[in-house]
């Protein structure tokens, strides 16, 4: 494959008061980027622009998964050949996307996922919970190890990715895709990388343990089970 023209992609909900400096400290790594407003009523969008991101807006709210999805689909339209995702609450770490890209370069084909460390962090208990809980039951179905399957820090080939025809709309999604990837041989590599968590009172999160866990379980028995056609 010939060089790689990676964009960054930031989905992005009710996040004013982080995405500039998720865009920012980006920018210093990879250019360009696109932030896709996914429905957001505060001021997301504006202050991404004002970063100096391309601001792409997918009304009315449908999902991260769907934020991912335009976005691919935008990129791919420029010619990019890969996206770097990140989350748009500064969780993942600008200092650790040269690890991604690298691994990347060597590794074109594959999806690669930013191995969250977690050692050291306060995390909620089910919200371990259900991250132990998706990657035991996903690499028994997918037969092969899946490495941190809600990490939302990755590298997609674009072509490679959109085939997959994965349908998940929310945080489904990023399991998924994973879980498709497996079944279809596409490569699926795991990088450890640091990342960023506040204080436990002071997270913003729009994970919701039981009905997002629901939909995973949902979308991987549609995975299994496809109905005709």
């Amino acid at each position: 494959m010939s060089a790689l023209r990676v964009a960054a992609l930031v989905p992005a909900y009710q996040a004013a008061a982080t995405v500039g400096d998720v865009v920012r400290g980006t920018a210093r790594v990879v250019t360009p980027v696109l932030v896709v407003d996914d429905g957001s009523t505060d001021d997301t969008a504006a202050v991404a622009e004002r970063a100096g991101a391309r601001v792409a807006r997918q009304t009315p709210n449908a999902g991260k998964g769907a934020a991912l999805v335009h976005g691919f689909r935008l990129l791919a339209a420029d010619c990019c050949t890969h996206a770097l995702t990140l989350d748009a609450d500064g969780q993942h770490l600008p200092d650790e996307i040269p690890v991604l890209l690298a691994t990347s370069a060597a590794h074109p084909g594959a999806i690669v996922v930013g191995v969250r460390k977690k050692a050291g962090h306060e995390i909620r208990t089910i919200a371990r919970f259900g991250n132990w809980f998706a990657d035991r039951i996903m690499t028994a179905l997918a037969g092969r190890p899946l490495p941190d399957t809600q990490s939302g820090f990755r590298v997609y080939p674009l072509a490679e990715t959109l085939a997959l025809g994965a349908v998940g709309s929310r945080y489904d999604f990023e399991t998924e895709i994973l879980f498709r990837a497996a079944r279809r041989g596409v490569e699926v590599v795991g990088v450890p990388v640091r990342v960023y968590y506040p204080p436990v009172a002071e997270r913003v999160s729009h994970f919701r343990p039981w009905l997002d866990t629901l939909r995973i379980i949902r979308t991987v028995v549609r995975v299994l089970l496809p109905g005709p056609g």
